[in-house]
């Protein structure tokens, strides 16, 4: 079970109704704010994990089809990171439960922007390069709310550890 806490530029294409209280996440990066980005050739959401702000870029197209994009993405980039495949396995199939919506924590959704303009800058600078490869570049981003630490090494160190309720935001 996973939330998407979205910001309200995209809360404005999700159907239906938001839950009253959502349940508690039961993956290990727990639940993902995302925001929307207008770029050309096509619109993308980045989505940031609420435990280790670890950068998953998706394209925006058919947002009924988020959810499952996002659990195959994450996937994607916890192997890449170094991941042990059989735990990210785990995490995609536990995001196959899942909900919308808002965002609660104002100090994620500031790293969430700070990681847009990141995002911007990186799709201005190599546009030939595959959104993993954007994701992996701006898991690279030292964040202030981790002490500085960047997200793929709080994502390592969250799965190396076990410790699936713990947060590397301080």
């Amino acid at each position: 079970m996973v939330t998407l806490r979205c910001t309200q530029k995209l809360l404005r294409r999700v159907p239906g109704p938001l839950p009253d209280t959502p349940a508690q996440p039961t993956t290990v990066l727990g639940d993902w704010y995302a925001n929307l980005l207008f770029r050309k050739p096509q619109q993308l959401v980045l989505c940031v994990s609420e435990r280790t702000l670890l950068p998953v870029v998706v394209p925006a197209k058919e947002i009924h089809t988020l959810s499952a994009r996002l659990a195959i993405a994450v996937s994607e980039i916890l192997v890449a990171l170094g991941v042990a495949p059989s735990l990210a396995d785990r995490e995609c199939d536990e995001m196959q439960q899942f909900h919308f919506g808002r965002t609660e924590s104002k100090r994620i959704l500031g790293s969430l922007n700070d990681l847009m303009h990141g995002l911007c800058y990186i799709l201005d600078r190599r546009p030939e390069e595959s959104l993993l490869q954007h994701s992996l570049s701006l898991a690279q981003t030292p964040c202030g709310p981790m002490g500085y630490n960047s997200p793929d090494r709080a994502t390592l160190e969250l799965f190396s550890s076990g410790n699936v309720s713990g947060s590397a935001i301080q």
